[in-house]
């Protein structure tokens, strides 16, 4: 970090606590940078002339006396179309063995896209899973999280919607990550030969939690670089905003901040819309999308960062594991997504919709099918069928290992219906079954 001519500085502290510092000085600004006894650090709070800074790297060794260096900037980013291929550390340096990059210096965290320059969101993000694109499509410009328990692959379902998304641009942000995930997602993507398209900000285990903050605000400085300035669809994933949450909640609690719901800071919603709302649709054709992991804590959608999330983004995808075929699904009753209505039947096939309600209404009925074995009813001809049904749908088209265009998707789910069901039980309009009904 460079330092300048003009930069103040101070050598002695108020106040320190294992994440933070406190000390007296005039004209400091929120979210400037500063050099604290050796390690970076960040103003997060400002009250008349006293200024609190988070220590990047933990307080651990800082003196009463030690030197304090503002350097009259918040964190920026280098930004050009080196950044592509590349893997980089929280503060935008390299970590893959390359050269630094040379670019435009770029600040952080800066303000969302003006509403009044937004535009509705009508192009279709294919993934190629059906549990996403037949149930739960997603639109360039929508941000939707994953929910997931921590033992459910969702770093692999993340990879596997970063290399098949038709997207221009791939960026991922890796909070807390083990060496092992960072490891899968850099030979996932060079096994691919995607790399070019990919650019990734990773906080490993072994780093301080705290650098995990500056990590959404990088991957989003690089996003709106390709897709203000290159016109580019860009695909923003980040995982884990639970470990997010987590490092916010460090700091706050450090800085004697009362908490709110589940330890949480109370200004986790504002700080996790800050992120979200990045997501945009330009009129030019450029595009942020934003699909981040947040893990549950057993499951639990009512802890403050799922809660907060499902406020703020449109929609969720659940991944959970399906008891009866040992696949992990994109859960269709739990996982919801606000804009798919914009683009299926419109950027997809006629049908789609119809489809759609009637795959689920149907896996529904085997839901309760099951329910009525359990308790030990008698069942239907149609339960049974219903049942059989299930678990032919969820292989073939909830779990997340299945990688087909929509089209498919819908003859495939036309196929299931034909195989277990009259067309009357299947209750899509008969100008459907006569035109897409197997022969």
């Amino acid at each position: 970090m460079a330092t300048k001519a003009f930069q103040k500085t101070y050598t002695q502290l108020d106040a320190i606590t294992k994440a933070t510092i406190s000390l007296t000085a005039k004209g400091v600004s929120n979210d400037e940078l500063a050099v604290v006894h050796g390690k970076l650090a960040q103003v997060v709070k400002t009250k008349g002339d006293v200024a609190t800074l988070q220590v990047f790297a933990g307080t651990e060794g800082i003196p009463t006396n030690a030197e304090v260096a503002f350097l009259g900037n918040p964190p920026t980013l280098k930004v050009s179309d080196a950044l592509s291929g590349r893997f980089f550390n929280a503060y935008g340096h390299p970590i893959d063995g390359g050269p630094e990059v040379e670019g435009e210096e770029r600040q952080i965290g800066g303000p969302s896209v003006n509403p009044y320059k937004r535009r509705q969101p009508s192009q279709l993000i294919p993934t190629g899973i059906a549990g996403i694109d037949l149930n739960n499509t997603l639109v360039s410009g929508q941000k939707i999280p994953f929910f997931a328990d921590p033992d459910q692959p969702y770093n692999q379902v993340m990879a596997d919607v970063a290399l098949r998304a038709d997207v221009d641009k791939i960026i991922l942000g890796g909070m807390g990550l083990s060496n092992d995930d960072y490891l899968f997602f850099k030979h996932q993507f060079e096994g691919a030969g995607a790399l070019e398209k990919i650019v990734s900000f990773v906080n490993t285990t072994e780093e301080p939690p705290v650098e995990r903050l500056l990590i959404p605000d990088m991957a989003l400085a690089a996003a709106e670089y390709f897709a203000v300035d290159k016109n580019e669809k860009v695909l923003v994933l980040l995982t884990d905003m639970t470990l997010y949450a987590d490092a916010l909640s460090i700091v706050s609690n450090r800085m004697d901040q009362i908490p709110s719901k589940d330890s949480m800071p109370g200004s986790l919603y504002s700080d996790l819309a800050k992120i979200y709302e990045k997501a945009v649709q330009l009129p030019a054709g450029g595009s942020i999308t934003i699909i981040a992991v947040t893990t549950l804590n057993d499951g639990d959608i009512t802890h403050a960062i799922p809660d907060n999330t499902g406020y703020i983004t449109e929609g969720q995808l659940f991944l959970r594991a399906d008891t009866d075929t040992g696949k992990v699904i994109v859960d269709p009753f739990r996982s919801l997504s606000r804009l798919k209505q914009l683009v299926q039947g419109k950027k997809t096939r006629e049908d789609h919709s119809q489809v759609m309600n009637a795959s689920v209404r149907l896996y529904a009925d085997a839901q309760n099918a099951k329910t009525k074995l359990e308790n030990g009813f008698d069942l239907s001809d149609y339960d049974l069928r219903c049942l059989d049904y299930a678990k032919d749908y969820a292989v073939r088209l909830l779990s997340i290992d299945v990688n087909i265009t929509i089209d498919e998707m819908l003859d495939t789910a036309w196929e299931l219906f034909a195989k277990y069901f009259t067309q009357a039980e299947t209750g899509i309009k008969q100008v459907f079954i006569d035109k897409y009904w197997p022969k």
